[in-house]
């Protein structure tokens, strides 16, 4: 399916490269034992139905909502880096295709245009039967997502979106003079209004001290659904939260699941424009996204807030792309 639009936004549309897949040789004799030697390199303007394709990587690059919202920019580079780093790693998963479609790249400091160009992604993909794994760039990443996934929808039923969002912050603010990667969530909202809908919303790991009462009171004025970070450490815990989410699930058709890396201890992800001390483990999560993919209504998903510029060693980079490699591999087959 030819995707044009692309073409007609303030923004730089870049293929898959092969130059950000290497990684170290293996026996000639054996099958691909390594991501970097199994993943298809495609143009998004070029996507057919018959080309088989399963689950796609699409990179957002763009940190100006970050920049607006006076944080730490960088995360523009996340995409690269997840790439370099999955690429390393042995694949464990069975028939399933993997293609990279490349990036929308924001120029200018367009984020408007930026995410338009990701919508548009978002929405070929999904045409084109594809299971989309976006990585960002900032959290302003979801206003974008969210509204190439509605248009998908839009278009073969009315079915309901929920979005489920790993992170310590609501992202509930409201625009003053411009966006960023604190309003998206808030956006989807006043969009949803328009046409007299409303948002199913959970976030999972807020931190009290990340947000203000402000921010609260729109939660819940929002009915904005929600478990803190201290509620997600043991194993009973993780037991509560799953029958909370099996009743928010209940509630929509479909699930745009997004991961903003912030939701995790700084002791695991050092590299977010926000670390805190305290935080989720990666245990928990991958708990949690297993339980959650086994619904089989995750539409598509993403991963904000990669920013390698203020990484240690890789940690955080690391555990994005563990946490690719794990969504790839329980993905639920078509």
């Amino acid at each position: 399916m030819k995707n044009n639009k692309l073409q007609q936004l303030n923004v730089e549309y870049i293929p898959g490269q092969k130059t950000n897949w290497t990684g170290r040789s293996s026996n000639p004799k054996l099958d691909n034992q390594y991501w970097y030697q199994s993943i298809v390199l495609k143009d998004i303007n070029n996507l057919k139905i018959d080309d088989s394709i399963d689950i796609a990587i699409i990179g957002y690059v763009c940190d100006e909502g970050v920049r607006r919202n006076l944080g730490r920019v960088g995360a523009k580079d996340g995409a690269k880096i997840l790439r370099e780093r999955l690429a390393k790693l042995p694949i464990h998963y069975e028939a399933k295709l993997i293609a990279d479609v490349g990036d929308v790249v924001c120029v200018e400091d367009d984020m408007e245009a930026c995410q338009k160009g990701l919508a548009n992604g978002i929405t070929n993909l999904l045409e084109n039967n594809i299971f989309p794994i976006a990585i960002g760039g900032g959290h302003d990443i979801a206003y974008g997502h969210f509204m190439g996934i509605q248009e998908f929808v839009k278009n073969i039923s009315n079915k309901k979106i929920g979005i489920i969002n790993f992170d310590a912050h609501f992202d509930l603010r409201t625009v003053d003079k411009q966006s960023n990667s604190g309003t998206p969530f808030n956006q989807i909202i006043q969009k949803l209004k328009d046409v007299d809908e409303t948002l199913e919303y959970f976030v999972v790991g807020i931190q009290q001290q990340s947000n203000t009462k402000e921010l609260f009171d729109i939660a819940q004025r929002e009915n904005v659904d929600y478990t803190f970070n201290d509620d997600c450490q043991s194993i009973s815990d993780i037991e509560v939260l799953k029958n909370k989410l099996t009743s928010f699930v209940s509630k929509v058709d479909y699930i745009y699941l997004t991961i903003d890396m912030d939701c995790f201890s700084s002791a695991f992800a050092p590299g977010v424009s926000a670390p805190s001390p305290l935080g989720l483990t990666p245990q928990v999560v991958f708990e949690i996204l297993n339980f959650l993919l086994q619904t089989k209504k995750i539409i598509s998903c993403d991963i904000a807030e990669l920013n390698p510029v203020v990484d240690f060693n890789n940690h955080t980079s690391n555990l994005v792309a563990r946490l690719v490699d794990f969504i790839v591999m329980n993905y639920p087959e078509k």
